[in-house]
Formats: C-alpha cells, sequence, structure tokens
C-alpha cells in the first residue's frame, strides 16, 4: 500500500531536500538532485510499501544514504524497508555491483554472481597449480538451489571467487540476516542467494570510497548483521545520528575467497 499522506510526503520531500543541501560534500560527482528527490518520492507514493507509520526523520536517513552512494531508490539498486515506526536501507544485488566497478582501487572488468540449481554442471579444478571454476547451467532449469558462487574479473587479467553451497547461506541467513523471514527471502530467494555470496566476496574486493558517508553507508546497506567489528578503513563519526546499527565485520568462511580462473560454457 502506497504512502497517501501528503502533509507526511511533503515533510520528508523537504527533510530529503536540506539534508541533500547541507551534505553535499559527501555526494558522488555529477549527482543529480532534482532527479534522486523525484524518483523517492515516487517510490514512496506508487511503491507497495506504506511510510506513513515511520517516522520522518527515519525515512530521510534511509534516502540519504542512497544518495550518498549514488544509487537509485526508484531502479531497485536499493530499497527503503518499513519496520515498525523506523525505516531500514538495503542495497539490491545489482547496486552492489554498480559499486563494486566504481570503487574497485583495482579495475573491474566483470563482476557478478550465481546460483547453481539441481541438474547444472559446477567444477573447482586445480591444474598445474592454477585453480578453476567451470559451470555449465542446464537451460532454463528451474531446479532446486544447491548454491551459488560470485566471480570478479579484473582488467589486469586477474580474479576472485567465491563458493557458499545452500547449507553455507541458510546459516548466513539464520545467523546474520537482519530480517531471515522478510519478503525478500521468501520471494526473491534466489536473489538473496546471489547477494549472499556476492557481499561476502566483496568483503575481499578494495574498495575505495571517496568519502566516510560512502562506507558507512555501504555498510548500512548490508541485508546482514555481523557481530565481529572489522578494522575500518575511514574514521566516521555517526553521521546519521539514527538509531540505524552498522553492519561490520566478516563472515568466518570469508577466507574461502579464491584466487583463479572462471569458464562458462553455455549449452
Amino acid at each position: 500500500m502506497a504512502t497517501k499522506d501528503t502533509n507526511y510526503l511533503v515533510a520528508v520531500h523537504k527533510g530529503l531536500d536540506e539534508s541533500l543541501e547541507k551534505q553535499v560534500a559527501a555526494l558522488p560527482e555529477k549527482f543529480n538532485k532534482q532527479r534522486f528527490l523525484q524518483n523517492c518520492m515516487t517510490v514512496l507514493q506508487d511503491g507497495q510499501a506504506d511510510f506513513s507509520k515511520c517516522e520522518a526523520p527515519t525515512v530521510v536517513r534511509t534516502l540519504l544514504k542512497g544518495a550518498f552512494l549514488g544509487l537509485d531508490f526508484f531502479n531497485g539498486e536499493c530499497y527503503a524497508i518499513p519496520y515498525g515506526n523506523q525505516c531500514q536501507f538495503q542495497t539490491d544485488y545489482k547496486g552492489e555491483i554498480k559499486l563494486c566497478k566504481r570503487y574497485s582501487s583495482n579495475p573491474i572488468q566483470d563482476i557478478y554472481a550465481k546460483v547453481v540449481r539441481e541438474g547444472d554442471e559446477f567444477e573447482e579444478v586445480i591444474e598445474n597449480g592454477k585453480q578453476y571454476v567451470n559451470f555449465r547451467p542446464k537451460t532454463f532449469s528451474n531446479g532446486e538451489i544447491i548454491g551459488a558462487f560470485a566471480v570478479v574479473l579484473y582488467k589486469d587479467g586477474s580474479m576472485m571467487y567465491d563458493t557458499m553451497s545452500k547449507e553455507d547461506i541458510e546459516h548466513t541467513r539464520q545467523t546474520f540476516s537482519k530480517a531471515a523471514n522478510s519478503k525478500a527471502w521468501k520471494e526473491s530467494y534466489g536473489e538473496m542467494c546471489k547477494k549472499t555470496v556476492l557481499r561476502r566476496l566483496c568483503k575481499l574486493i578494495d574498495l575505495n570510497f571517496d568519502t566516510a558517508e560512502q562506507c558507512q553507508a555501504f555498510e548500512d546497506g548490508s541485508a546482514f548483521d555481523v557481530k565481529e567489528k572489522q578494522k575500518e578503513k575511514y574514521q566516521a563519526q555517526d553521521i546519521y545520528q539514527s538509531h540505524d546499527q552498522s553492519s561490520h565485520g566478516a563472515d568466518e568462511n570469508s577466507d574461502r575467497v579464491i584466487d583463479g580462473t572462471f569458464k562458462e560454457v553455455d549449452e
């Protein structure tokens, strides 16, 4: 149900506009404020979620995080999710890919994640000291998901990849997910599997954000709340002054990310 309260929408628009003006130094280069404002209001007015129970300042803070990262709520690169009287920020799979390509210190040629289903051919091979991943998906398969993997290919020819079994994904979901039974997990399970393994791979990619606000927003956008505190690349104060909880740390299995070669064969 979309948000229809005109006074509420005006309050959010005014708060977001003022916040963007105050935080202009933290916004990405060539940021289009008017288009961002328009897209945000369209999501609030025409989207499926009703934000009217959320306090307006928490909605403004959530939308501001998307602005810091240069992500578009309207195009589904990130989401504002009502939760009680608060609003939470979450990045989407395609939004994370966009950020990796933009901010990786080692230029990225391509980065993606795929689910592996029953009937697909998937293997990891060590040949002459080099590691390979071979993947041959079954055409138009809708078989049960048994795992997922993510690959990053750098322009210098190097690559890294990570794999997670369905059991690994479910363990991460049940142990670290901020909303293990959310609509996203129930209705878009494959996308959440891809985001889970991609987010773990991202921890090994050196992302060189321009500002502390971007770094914090990226951490806040994770669907997972890992309790172990990670080493901060940036020293930043609580720029949001909100009740939002930051995500820190790395999954206990993140050291399984591998350098190697990837080959996908289409049937």
